[in-house]
């Protein structure tokens, strides 16, 4: 009878589920975010579970009901729309800020690479992330007409619809280089199949990236808790590492 009873109170008392946190992040962030989320759940127990996309597209999809705790956008507009529609659980933060890169292959025509590549008779196909809808697609529009190249290259460009896309058509070949994040260029992956040179910082509008707790979630107190950590000053100290900068 005692075996009866211990079993049905073991029923009624399951174990707890592990905390969890929905995060929807921007494109540059798929090379970041899973080590930073390893490194949190080993500090707290918490599991973060992304979501990637174009910061527009996300923004879409959170306007729409997608159940998410947090947005990491590529972007402080993004961000900002949602707090202006009542969406998010107080103002948006920076949580770093990004870096615009030319990578191509190691035997893309594009090599020896430089910001010459993008003239070169040689390469016939350039990769941009659509500048609707993607904050370094965005910046990459500027960089060019800043650097008085978008006339040159404008028959060349071919759209991605994020960054991590944009990325892809350079690796597949399908592109011949790709204006991307550094983040994705300063990948083990992408250093492996290629190189990078920087885009002048001066020639697009600085890429503060932006987070924001959503207002639909269930765990506010624990999504503003990931972002005090993620503010902090040891992790923005890491920053570096993933091709980020602190945030200003």
């Amino acid at each position: 009878m005692s075996f009866a009873v211990g079993a049905v109170s073991t029923a009624q008392n399951p174990a707890p589920a592990p905390r969890v946190l929905h995060i929807a992040a921007a494109a540059d962030l798929q090379p970041v975010l899973p080590a930073l989320a390893d490194a949190y759940q080993r500090a707290t127990g918490v599991k973060i579970v992304p979501s990637f996309g174009s910061s527009a597209t996300l923004t879409q999809q959170i306007t729409n009901g997608d159940p998410q705790d947090i947005f990491l956008s590529a972007d402080m507009a993004h961000p900002q729309q949602l707090a202006a529609a009542n969406l998010a659980d107080g103002a948006p933060v920076s949580y770093a800020t990004g870096s615009l890169v030319l990578w191509a292959r190691s035997d893309s025509t594009a090599q020896p690479l430089s910001l010459d590549s993008l003239t070169s008779a040689r390469v016939t196909r350039i990769a941009v992330a659509n500048d609707a809808h993607a904050p370094y697609g965005l910046a990459a529009t500027q960089a060019l007409r800043s650097l008085g190249l978008m006339d040159k290259v404008k028959s060349k460009l071919v759209i991605g619809e994020n960054i991590a896309q944009t990325a892809q058509l350079a690796e597949s070949g399908n592109a011949q280089a790709a204006l991307i994040s550094l983040t994705l260029a300063n990948s083990a992956h992408y250093r492996a199949l290629g190189n990078f040179v920087p885009i002048p910082a001066n020639a697009y509008q600085p890429l503060h990236q932006g987070a924001v707790v959503l207002q639909s979630s269930p765990q506010k107190q624990l999504a503003h808790d990931f972002l005090r950590w993620l503010t902090s000053p040891a992790v923005q100290a890491s920053l570096h590492s993933y091709g980020l900068e602190p945030a200003s």
